[in-house]
């Protein structure tokens, strides 16, 4: 099979995107290989991971076109993957694809080596173009994720935000997670059904935010988040 972008008779049909899809969740996984499976004249499901060790063992043994990568997983989450998988099949591309839209998350996701983001608000039409213009070696990303990159490369060294706050290090990838939809104004049962947990579990994890971060409510948890450009102005 000729590689995306490579020389093809002309007139000869373009075989399918080969993606492997990594995320801990599997009703979301479920979901975008029920939405991206409807197209099977632009993408083959060639495999998917709910964890890091899986993927990496997986993807290097599959070496799919595209890898579709969540951000936030145990183990070092997807840039771990990227990282892993990269040294080792530097043909694979990565696009990340997250519930975050934060910025040290894309910074951390592009310094690892994948070569778009996208948040997982994206339409069914907008992932398949992403896919089709990762494999073919450019980048993605929506205008403001974009600002972020250009923000941070073109500074050079890592901008101090990444891995560098005290009180945020403190907080599992889960707990960041709930963090910033808290902050952006989604309820309980939003957050609860974004990341495929239950209501009790946010609001235990909203506890631990709070007491770790030594805050009294939700107001105040959404202007510490935006203090750290964690969250949109706006939100």
């Amino acid at each position: 099979m000729s590689p995306p972008g490579g020389s093809r008779p002309t007139g000869a049909p373009v075989p399918p995107l080969r993606v492997f899809i990594v995320d801990d969740h599997p009703l979301f996984r479920a979901g975008v290989r029920h939405e991206l499976t409807a197209h099977p004249d632009k993408v083959e499901i060639v495999g998917e991971a709910g964890d890091v060790a899986g993927a990496v063992e997986q993807i290097c043994r599959i070496a799919p076109d595209v890898v579709l990568v969540d951000v936030h997983m145990p183990g070092g989450g997807g840039p771990e993957v990227v990282r892993q998988v990269g040294s080792a099949q530097a043909a694979v591309r990565f696009l990340a694809l997250s519930v975050s839209d934060a910025a040290d998350d894309v910074i951390e996701a592009i310094r690892a080596g994948a070569r778009g983001y996208v948040t997982k608000t994206i339409s069914t039409p907008e992932l398949l173009e992403a896919l089709a213009t990762v494999a073919a070696g450019d980048a993605v990303f929506s205008p403001r994720l974009a600002g972020f990159v250009l923000d941070a490369f073109g500074r050079g060294p890592a901008p101090a935000t990444l891995h560098l706050d005290p009180e945020l290090d403190q907080l599992s990838t889960r707990e960041r997670e709930v963090l910033r939809l808290i902050a952006r104004g989604y309820a309980y049962k939003e957050v609860a059904r974004e990341l495929f947990i239950s209501v009790k579990t946010v609001e235990t994890h909203v506890s631990a935010v709070l007491r770790k971060l030594q805050l009294s409510n939700r107001y105040q948890l959404t202007r510490w988040a935006m203090e750290r450009r964690l969250v949109p102005p706006e939100a």
